[in-house]
């Protein structure tokens, strides 16, 4: 199936898939070239674990984790209100 035919995950996937890419970025056995994979996966899934709360329950406790995931939120912000 070529990407652009891919389906959106649901919520449950989005949320399972976010935290398995988290996981897997934070393991120290984990190569840079998968971190960075697995970085523009988690990113793409941003949006929904933030529309469906995520945040509002449960705090990133990797410094490094939570900077990236902030700061992609504010820029994401910034685009919307310039648009």
């Amino acid at each position: 199936m070529p990407p652009s035919a891919k389906k959106s995950p649901s919520a449950e996937q989005a949320l399972s898939h976010f935290v398995q890419y988290a996981r897997q970025m934070l393991d120290a056995a984990t190569t840079e070239p998968r971190r960075r994979e697995l970085e523009a996966q988690l990113l793409a899934l941003l949006p929904v674990v933030h529309a469906l709360g995520l945040f509002d329950l449960f705090e990133v406790r990797d410094s490094a984790l939570a900077a990236l995931l902030r700061d992609e939120l504010a820029e994401r912000r910034e685009l919307r209100v310039a648009a």
